[in-house]
């Protein structure tokens, strides 16, 4: 009964839209920190993009209490939120914070590195996120400078201490803990962290649904497509924690995610049929999609990059 009401508590629309700039005052995070199924926790982000009134907590900020020390899954977008998050491990736990897990190469996922660095915390991410943080790390710090202003102050570049390919399986306390590279998604070096116990997979950029996803330069849609149905989908999670949004379940990620990027490539690709060019493109009907929180700010962008891709498919 805890597990099925906290899923159907946290996945109302009511605790998540763009428009309320922060749920927790009293800290930086965005949100408290809530239990979704026993020992693992997530700080839900805000579904809008990166403020100062937000900290730039949009995505989630999760941890596992093993019994035997704690995981972190990502570093999150600035120093003051990491100390932020372990001020509130402290509060649930005395187990020491053992390894912290970056799901990406991100700003969001890498930059409070610095403060797990500081407190002499392992970091682990896959190598090609581990290459962004090396190549664009410093450009991903001054766009949170931007930002958060102030919020900035301690936040510096912190390489991951550990890396991976496609799979690191970790035991710990009561938990076996399965970090895993299931191929190209969103970005490079997408990561997800599953339980096969519990039937709970951290998935990171895999998969969104509260927020509309965004397609990047280097995002290939029929590949990130392809990762889902082959990797993704048979690991036939009961629950998912998603990169941004509400815990919830595979019914809604997909349809929120695998199914938003083929229903995109059709309608792109009737419009190529059509003979249509790039500047139509962007205004492809996508209103099945328009209750997403970004949805203003994504659609269209994310129109055109599968124009693009498609082109001369």
């Amino acid at each position: 009964m805890h597990k099925t009401i906290s899923l159907i508590l946290l996945a109302s629309p009511a605790f998540a839209s763009e428009d309320i700039a922060d749920q927790y005052p009293g800290s930086p995070l965005y949100s408290k920190p809530v239990e979704v199924i026993p020992h693992v926790w997530s700080a839900i982000g805000a579904t809008a993009p990166p403020t100062y009134d937000n900290s730039g907590h949009n995505n989630n900020l999760s941890f596992i209490v093993t019994g035997d020390g704690v995981i972190v899954i990502n570093g999150g977008a600035a120093y003051i939120l990491a100390r932020a998050l372990h001020e509130e491990i402290k509060a649930i736990t005395d187990q020491p914070v053992k390894l912290v897990i970056d799901e990406n190469g991100q700003g969001h996922a890498v930059l409070g590195n610095s403060y797990w660095a500081e407190q002499g915390v392992p970091i682990l991410a896959h190598v090609d996120a581990a290459h962004e943080v090396e190549e664009q790390g410093n450009r991903l710090l001054e766009q949170m400078k931007g930002y958060n202003r102030d919020k900035a102050e301690g936040t510096f570049i912190a390489a991951p201490t550990e890396t991976f390919e496609d799979k690191k399986t970790i035991e710990m306390g009561g938990f076996r803990i399965d970090v895993l590279h299931l191929g190209p998604a969103h970005g490079p070096g997408d990561t997800q962290v599953w339980l096969p116990d519990q039937g709970l997979v951290i998935a990171g950029d895999m998969a969104f649904h509260e927020r509309m996803l965004p397609i990047f330069e280097y995002t290939i849609v029929l590949d990130w497509i392809e990762t889902w149905e082959t990797a993704f989908e048979p690991l036939n999670a009961t629950y998912v924690i998603p990169g941004h949004g509400h815990p919830t379940n595979m019914d809604q990620v997909r349809r929120y995610t695998h199914d938003y990027l083929v229903y995109l490539r059709e309608k792109v690709g009737e419009h190529l049929d059509n003979g249509g060019d790039l500047a139509e493109a962007y205004y492809v009907d996508q209103s099945p999609y328009a209750n997403l929180d970004t949805f203003e700010e994504l659609a269209t962008r994310n129109a055109g990059r599968v124009y693009e891709q498609m082109e001369f498919e």
